[in-house]
């Protein structure tokens, strides 16, 4: 999965829920899905949504990068690529051009937790896309001679996206450092030297084990209701034998006592960068009755009305950006992070103080209750118009759910977000914003010291 979808993801997470104001409070009215299990054990949400005669379908995949056997990083991946080459009733591009010739899009993505499969068609066509889904579900056609050429194109990927993207390469330095030996330290896409190695015998075993429908999600969101979907649910994945039960057995990450620091160094930057990122608390790791008081502490400091903006770039002119930026959704232990870009002619030396001048009047002072109001408001009023997008139902449902959430836990989400207090962020940000949970980032032109 892109940083930038990524990114995108996080922005859904918060905009997911539509609100409906009431006298004396903010009630929720969010997604009301429906939800139902086929007898093979494979979780079904529907999202109805009559705006347009459209619906969004996906499989979400309750495995990722963190799920993968140590030494073969970028199998989850590198199995996303293969699930389009082909299957005995369905050859090599089949797929994507059938969805095409329909009307439709698709596309996939990987990340640490979850892989998943979407296509975006004409409620005509939901039939059609689940079948081939659940066809490619348990008959995908791996040889020696399907997986070589796409070893390549994921190699050329690689050095496309992180070897030729200094900041890229940062990024996956700071998780390395962060995570000591959770394996969210290794990156979605896999280590060159790894995926190089990998045997078909080790994709197709990771297939076998892993994609089953009882351990998917499917979510349709969209022109349709459970009721009217169900049928066409049981007739193309209800028919598939279970899998065997897998346990995402990852190892935990050990107590951390000494804060880290990388840098990068390339010619290819044009703009420094410095970076910090905390090991924090997510919806369902570590010390989680501080997530949604996170959240709001990020709406404080990041954005460009944000404490850390309003300082660096408005006030002091030191930097051209700066902010913050928090991601719950996790299935293991998250990160709260800072960033801030210098101003031409200022040192980095200068922005770290800045941005840890503004961490330390934090943890002294603490945040107000106007802030907190503000926040929360912010949070919620964008969260108004997500429900209008037949798409954003589907993505977010389904990362939650594989991320080891539930629906009541989605849906709950404006009323946990309102109920954040004061004290509750200032606990947050004291439990977190310790140096010793801490890796310092920073990106340089070629030949400037750190």
């Amino acid at each position: 999965m892109t940083s930038a979808f990524r990114l995108l993801l996080a922005a859904f997470a918060v905009l997911a829920f539509a609100l409906v104001s009431f006298p004396g409070g903010v009630r929720a009215a969010v997604f009301n899905p429906e939800t139902f299990t086929l007898s093979n054990g494979m979780q079904v949400v529907v999202v109805t949504n009559r705006r347009m005669p459209v619906v969004t379908h996906m499989v979400w995949y309750k495995v990722g990068a963190a799920d993968e056997p140590q030494g073969h990083s970028g199998i989850a991946h590198f199995l996303e690529h293969l699930m389009f080459k082909g299957t005995e009733s369905l050859p090599n591009g089949a797929f994507s051009r059938i969805v095409a010739r329909n009307g439709g899009q698709e596309n996939a993505f990987t990340s640490s937790d979850y892989t998943a499969y979407f296509q975006n068609v004409a409620r005509d066509r939901l039939e059609l896309v689940m079948g081939m889904e659940a066809d490619r579900m348990t008959n995908l056609s791996l040889t020696r001679e399907v997986i070589e050429p796409e070893r390549q194109v994921i190699l050329e990927e690689r050095r496309q996206r992180v070897d030729n993207d200094p900041y890229a390469q940062l990024s996956e330095h700071m998780s390395a450092a962060l995570y000591l030996n959770h394996p969210y330290r290794t990156p979605v896409i896999g280590w060159a030297a790894e995926v190089e190695r990998l045997s078909l015998e080790d994709i197709v075993g990771f297939y076998k084990s892993w994609y089953a429908p009882n351990n998917a999600i499917l979510v349709v969101s969209g022109d349709i209701t459970a009721a009217e979907l169900r049928p066409m649910a049981e007739k193309t994945y209800g028919v598939i034998p279970p899998g065997p039960k897998m346990e995402r057995a990852r190892p935990p990450e050990p107590p951390h006592n000494g804060s880290r620091r990388v840098s990068v160094s390339d010619q290819k930057v044009r703009q420094p960068a410095w970076n910090r990122m905390y090991l924090a608390p997510s919806y369902t790791a570590g010390e989680v009755e501080h997530a949604y008081a996170l959240q709001v502490l990020e709406q404080i400091l990041g954005g460009a009305t944000g404490r850390l903006y309003r300082s660096l770039v408005v006030e002091g002119k030191q930097a051209v950006s700066a902010g913050a930026g928090y991601s719950p959704e996790r299935l293991d232990l998250t990160s709260f992070g800072f960033y801030a870009s210098p101003r031409p002619g200022v040192e980095m030396e200068t922005i770290e103080k800045a941005v840890e001048s503004e961490i330390a009047s934090l943890l002294a002072d603490g945040v107000t209750g106007n802030e907190v109001a503000r926040a929360k408001t912010s949070l919620i009023a964008g969260a108004v118009y997500a429900r209008d997008n037949y798409r954003t139902g589907a993505r977010v449902l389904g990362s939650a759910l594989a991320s080891g959430q539930t629906v009541s836990d989605v849906e709950a989400w404006p009323t946990r977000i309102g109920a954040v207090t004061v004290e509750q962020v200032n606990a947050a940000a004291r439990a977190v914003f310790n140096e010793k949970y801490s890796v310092t980032g920073l990106l340089l032109p070629a030949g400037k010291k750190s």
